[in-house]
Parts: structure tokens; sequence; C-alpha cells
């Protein structure tokens, strides 16, 4: 049985008044006997403060970027060391945002996957298909193409999280269906069994990232095959994302 996650990607959001403010909100409304992993993933500049504000308390912490580097003059950027420093336990990698502003493709995030499992960390590899893509028919060729070139048996599975994000429903208020984010994910853990085996494909967990509110969370929670999400607009209200972390105990 795969434990769920939660994540929240806070994404260029909150001061250090607004984010002590929510995670304080969050840790009031955990159940810390619950058996579901709770991960927060603020800017950078947080990462410090918010590692002395969850202590004590079931929440881990994630980092929204890395660079691929160990270091250099990379002026603005951080590496997995510093990263590992301030208390993270996982990154984020090929966030769509990542890829579609600031046009990362495959083979830099391939050397940023590699960074984070060497430095001991915990990749969440993000990927997803585009509006035009989904109804071009192509949503599953954009899923397999972004798992081959990045994902390969090199990669401990142990440090490895997929999340899966259809672009089209992040940040718009749309949300794939239960099933539609089922079938992807049951493709994505067919596709896992190629990259490591039938044994650690199944063990291995994936996330569905695309507007998941407490109103629907539930739902696709459900689902076999989704092990979590990674929330975006909701994990900034404390109430929402709590609400969202009880969904998933209701829906196992």
């Amino acid at each position: 049985m795969r434990k769920p996650l939660i994540a929240g990607n806070w994404k260029m959001h909150n001061t250090l008044v607004e984010a002590r403010a929510l995670v304080a909100g969050v840790v009031e409304r955990l159940d810390e006997s619950a058996d579901v992993d709770v991960l927060m993933c603020p800017p950078v500049q947080l990462l410090f403060p918010m590692a002395k504000a969850v202590v004590g308390s079931k929440i881990m912490l994630g980092a929204q970027n890395v660079h691929e580097e160990q270091s250099g003059a990379f002026t603005g950027e951080v590496s997995v060391a510093m990263l590992k420093d301030t208390g993270c336990s996982h990154i984020l990698v090929g966030h769509s945002e990542r890829r579609h502003i600031f046009g990362e493709m495959g083979d830099r995030i391939a050397k940023k996957v590699r960074a984070v499992v060497q430095g001991g960390l915990t990749a969440i590899y993000c990927i997803g298909e585009t509006l035009e893509d989904r109804e071009a028919g192509r949503t599953m060729a954009v899923i397999d193409q972004q798992i081959d070139e990045v994902l390969t048996g090199d990669i401990p599975a142990d440090q490895l999280i997929v999340a899966y994000e259809p672009v089209w429903a992040i940040g718009t208020g749309k949300t794939a269906s239960p099933e539609q984010a089922q079938e992807v994910h049951a493709h994505i853990r067919s596709r896992l069994v190629d990259v490591y085996d039938a044994g650690k494909a199944e063990k291995l967990r994936i996330l569905y990232g695309g507007s998941v509110k407490p109103g629907n969370a539930a739902s696709i929670l459900a689902q076999p095959d989704i092990d979590g999400a990674l929330v975006g607009g909701a994990c900034l209200v404390a109430e929402d994302f709590a609400a969202i972390i009880s969904a998933v105990l209701t829906a196992a």
C-alpha cells in the first residue's frame, strides 16, 4: 500500500508574516497520527524560517526548483546542497511553469533530477500535456516522451515521485475528471514498469496536480493509481489545504 502524499506548491506567494500564519493554520488542523505525508514547497527565501515553523509537526519541506550544477557562476540559482541545508527533503523538477515559461526541456530536466537524487533528496518529477495535446489525442504520447527523456533505471525509485499535472487544468479552474486522471496515472505506472520493474513501479507514488480543491479532492484521490496531490492555489488557504489532506484519508 502506497502512503498518500499531499504536497502544496506555494509558487511565488507569501511574505514571511503570511507564511508563518499559513503554516500555523495548517498545523492547527493537522491530525499528526493520520497515515499521510504532508509537504510544503515555499519560495526559496522562506525555507529556513519555515523549517523552524514546522518543527514538531509532520510537515516536510520541498523546494520549487534547483540548478543542476553543484556550484559555480550561476547568479540567482541554488544548488541541491544549499537546499538540503535548509532542511528540504524534496525538490520539484520539470513543473509546467518551468517548462513553458522558462523554457526548461528534457535534457536539462534530466540533469536536475539526477542532481537531486545524487544529493540525497527526493525528486518530484512533473509531467503533463497541454490542452492542444489533449484535444489532438496526444496525451499518452506526450507522457511517454516526458518519461523517456528523463527517467532511466539508474534513478533510485525510492527517491522519485511522479506528478501528473495536465497543463490545461492548472490555475484554470478546470479539472480532469477522476476517470481521466486515473487513465493517465495507470498509463504512467505501466510505463514505469518499463523503466524499473513491476514491483518498483507498484511502490512508486504518482500524484495528481490540476486545480485540486476540497470539493473535488476525495473523488480524485479515491482512484487506485492516484497516490496524492500536488496542490496549487488551494494550498495557500490553511483550511482548504487541511481539507484536502483530510479528503485523502476519507478516500482511502
